[in-house]
Order: C-alpha cells, then sequence, then structure tokens
C-alpha cells in the first residue's frame, strides 16, 4: 500500500465538505413518509426518518425549526420537508437537516387544527353537560376583542338598542399574531376571577385561517374551558369555524349574532310585560266577579238572606242560656247557703263562749297564761277569772288538792 494513510475523521470531513459543497444540495425539498419519529421534548429536537418505497434518509429537526410547526408530526404521514443535506462526523452518516415541514396534499394549519380537535373532543372538552346556560337578562356583558376592530362596535351598538340595561365590560385584546393567546388566555382567567360580568363574548372579525389561528391555540381552548362564566364564541364569520366555538358555551356565527344572542329585546320585554299585565288585571276582576256572585248565592240560600229570623233565634238562645245560668246560680248558691249554717253551727259548739255560756270560766295569771292546776299559782298572787259575759280580778288565799 502507497500513499499517507487518512483518518477515519478525515474521510468524514472530505465527505461533508464534497456534500456541503455542492449547492444543489442546500436548498433541497424531499418528499416522504414519516417513519421511526421520536420527539425530545425536553431539547425540543425531532428526530426522524423519511422513506419511500426503496429507499429510508435519516433526517433531524432542531428547536428552533421545529416551534415553528403548525401540526405535530406522526408516524406514517407523508410530508414535504424542506432542508440541507449534510453528513454528521461523528458517525460518518449523512442525514437531512429539516427547516420547515408541510403535510402533503393539506395545510398544516387544517391538520393542526384536526389534530387538536381530536384530541380535545376525546378528552370530553366538547361535551354538553359541561357547556353553561346563558343568563337570559344579563346586567354586565364582558367582551374579550381587539378594541379597533369592527367586531367591538357592533356589539356596543346592537347592545345599547336591544338591552340598554346591561354594562359593556371591555378587555382589550390582540386577535392575531404570536402574542394573541397569551392575551386571550390573561383576559379569560382575569375576568373568571374577578366575577366580572354575567357572560363573555369571545371573537373578532373574519379573516384567513391564518388570521384566526389564536382562537384555535390549545390554551386559549382550554381557559375557555376552564371559565366558570359562559363564554360565548363569535369568531369570523358563520362559515368560520375555530377550536373555540367548540369549546365555548355557545357559538355565535358573528359578533353581531353574539350581541343579539345575550341580550333580550327591551321592546319585546316590555310588550310581554304588558300583556301580562292586562291578563292578570282581567283575571282578577273575574275572580271578583266570580266571588260577588257566590257571595250573593250563598247569602240568598242561607240565613244570612233574612238577618231579622236570624237575629230573632239567636235572641232566643240568649235568652234561654240567661235563664238557665240564673236557675243554675240560685240553686248553686241555695246550697252554699246550707253548707254555711252546717258548718256554722259546728263551729259555735266548739266556742270558747259557748263553753262558758254553760257557767264555766277561765282562769288565767298575771302574766296572762291560762292555768290548769293549782301548782301554777301560789297564795297570794292574783288572777283574772274569764266568764260568760266579763270578768273579775280575785286573789288566791289557799289551794286544795
Amino acid at each position: 500500500m502507497k500513499g499517507a494513510a487518512l483518518t477515519v475523521s478525515q474521510v468524514n470531513f472530505f465527505i461533508k465538505s464534497l456534500i456541503e459543497g455542492d449547492g444543489r444540495l442546500q436548498s433541497v425539498l424531499i418528499s416522504g413518509e414519516i417513519s421511526n419519529f421520536t420527539d425530545h421534548y425536553r431539547s425540543g429536537h425531532l428526530y426522524f426518518s423519511l422513506k419511500d418505497e426503496k429507499s429510508v434518509l435519516k433526517a433531524v429537526m432542531f428547536s428552533s425549526s421545529a416551534r415553528r410547526l403548525k401540526f405535530h408530526p406522526k408516524d406514517g404521514m407523508k410530508v414535504l420537508v424542506r432542508g440541507r443535506i449534510s453528513v454528521y462526523e461523528p458517525s460518518g452518516q449523512y442525514q437531512l437537516y429539516a427547516e420547515d415541514m408541510q403535510p402533503e396534499g393539506v395545510g398544516a394549519l387544517s391538520l393542526a387544527f384536526e389534530q387538536l380537535k381530536e384530541r380535545l373532543a376525546e378528552e370530553g372538552l366538547f361535551e354538553k353537560e359541561h357547556k353553561l346556560d346563558i343568563p337570559p337578562y344579563p346586567q354586565q356583558i364582558g367582551v374579550i376583542t381587539s378594541p379597533t376592530g369592527a367586531a367591538v362596535r357592533d356589539i356596543l351598538q346592537i347592545t345599547a338598542r336591544r338591552w340598554p340595561l346591561a354594562k359593556i365590560i371591555l378587555a382589550p385584546v390582540l386577535v392575531q399574531g404570536e402574542q394573541a393567546p397569551a392575551q386571550i388566555v390573561s383576559a379569560l382567567r382575569e375576568m373568571d376571577r374577578r366575577k366580572a360580568c354575567d357572560v363573555i363574548i369571545l371573537g373578532r372579525g373574519g379573516g384567513s385561517l391564518e388570521d384566526l389561528w389564536a382562537f384555535n391555540d390549545e390554551a386559549v381552548a382550554r381557559a375557555v374551558y376552564d371559565c366558570s362564566i359562559p363564554v360565548v364564541s363569535a369568531v369570523g364569520h358563520e362559515t368560520d369555524f375555530t377550536i373555540c366555538d367548540f369549546v365555548a358555551d355557545l357559538r355565535a356565527p358573528t359578533p353581531s349574532a353574539a350581541a343579539e344572542l345575550c341580550t333580550p329585546d327591551w321592546r319585546e320585554e316590555m310588550a310581554q310585560v304588558l300583556m301580562y299585565h292586562r291578563y292578570f288585571h282581567q283575571e282578577g276582576a273575574d275572580l271578583v266577579e266570580y266571588l260577588r256572585q257566590s257571595v250573593d248565592l250563598l247569602v240568598q240560600d242561607s240565613p244570612l238572606g233574612h238577618p231579622g229570623e236570624l237575629l230573632q233565634k239567636q235572641r232566643e238562645k240568649l235568652e234561654t242560656s240567661i235563664s238557665r245560668l240564673e236557675q243554675g246560680f240560685e240553686r248553686r248558691l241555695e246550697g252554699e247557703q246550707k253548707r254555711l249554717a252546717v258548718f256554722t253551727g259546728k263551729l259555735d259548739a266548739l266556742s270558747p263562749l259557748k263553753v262558758l255560756s254553760r257557767g264555766y270560766a277561765v282562769v288565767t295569771a298575771k302574766d296572762g297564761s291560762v292555768l290548769h292546776s293549782p301548782e301554777d299559782v301560789l297564795p297570794g298572787e292574783q288572777v283574772t277569772i274569764r266568764l260568760a259575759k266579763g270578768e273579775v280580778s280575785a286573789e288566791i288565799l289557799g289551794k286544795g288538792e
């Protein structure tokens, strides 16, 4: 073997320089089917292969390019990839360094829309059981939209015409561009946190799919779903559909239609009130007349129709009751008098004066105590003798047995 030997690194570097030196390989558009797809979530890099019926080409898309994708690549998906061909020197493998990727046969935005719609539907975010009722008579209506667009003017005009009692609370946001989703999410959460209104209208005027893309953002969709205040989605025209339309509690074809769906017409409400007023007024008059006639019939067929006879009967009942009461009182009084006489006789028989009238006397000492035996006094003491008709004083001269 003649000549100087090359290292592996030198060979790989040489091949890399040849490939990178060919301008035709620095911007290529390749069609193929994705296989062996790997998404490194931490780094954001995407690793995959492109294949057709005969060959396979390794590929990588770094995070700086992957962040710009509107859809999520999957195995088996046919795509158009733009990038450059180069060699990865450590392994000596040439590969495609992808800078952009589009689904083949369908737009990236359309595919991203369908992918997100399918995923959120599987999670149940579109189910009717999660939908909130729109209040029939809102006092405060929140509006999240651009402050300079036609949408906010239409909402203000229609609300002022239909339901001037409502107060509009505007949260101005961008409605397209990279910063729009974050502003919309922040406005939704702030209104919900403050309980600032009874219903929220979220929307903007018409535009292309790219213009309306902020309302297909997953963070916006989840903020609408998490909102405890009913949300009406009013994005674009009647033929435009966004993810927010499916998540919201109610979809309106336009911002103007949203204002009409959120507000009653005060003229119709007033006409309804007047109709009920006339109805209940007539019903009340009819009820009073019916009751009056019923009372007349009752009076005619009852003693109330002949008050003189009714009073006479009641007077007779009263006189009878008074007579019975008087007779009962007299009988009761007579019986009580007899009982009193019996008790009086018994008390009289027990009276000390009655005993004295039969010749007995009561002797008391000077201190007023009643004497019961000769031992209670001494000779020479003064005593008082109580007789039936008075008292006498005496001196004890002696005691006997």
